[in-house]
């Protein structure tokens, strides 16, 4: 039996200053609707932290530098592949934010943020994100249903 799979690989990064605000973003996807981070697919050929720097880019004008890897989120799909979103965070960033077909962009205060309809899940998420302990956050199924474990 091989030890191979197909996988998807995507990221998504925290981008926060130092006066306590982050930069969401309110997803127009149906599959994924509501607040969440900016990111998306990891290209052919392409390093995980030059996506990220890319989709930010793409999704918000804004150039970040320095993004640190500091969780995953995987599950395994219904085509039967392990989708791997890659979670990054930084403070270091540059140039004028504008929004995308992605969704509008904008910032807020990180105590404000459950005041907005969040994405499905995106708040234990946001638990990887913010964490020193944690680094991984999977669905695994317990009969028909999914549930979130947070490692």
């Amino acid at each position: 039996m091989s030890r191979s799979e197909k996988a998807v690989f995507t990221n998504m990064c925290m981008i926060y200053d130092d006066n306590g605000r982050i930069l969401v973003q309110d997803r127009l996807n149906s599959n994924w609707p509501g607040i969440t981070f900016p990111g998306g697919h990891v290209e052919r050929e392409e390093s995980f932290a030059q996506s990220v720097i890319r989709e930010v880019y793409e999704e918000t004008g804004l150039t970040i530098t320095s993004p640190v890897l500091c969780g995953v989120k995987q599950f395994q799909t219904n085509d039967d592949e392990r989708y791997i979103v890659l979670l990054y965070k930084t403070n270091q960033f540059e140039g004028e934010l504008k929004s995308s077909e992605e969704g509008r962009v904008f910032w807020i205060e990180r105590a404000d943020l459950y005041h907005y309809k969040l994405a499905n899940d995106f708040d234990k998420m946001l638990e990887v994100f913010e964490s020193d302990t944690l680094s991984e956050f999977y669905y695994e199924q317990d009969g028909n249903q999914w549930q979130v474990k947070l490692l």
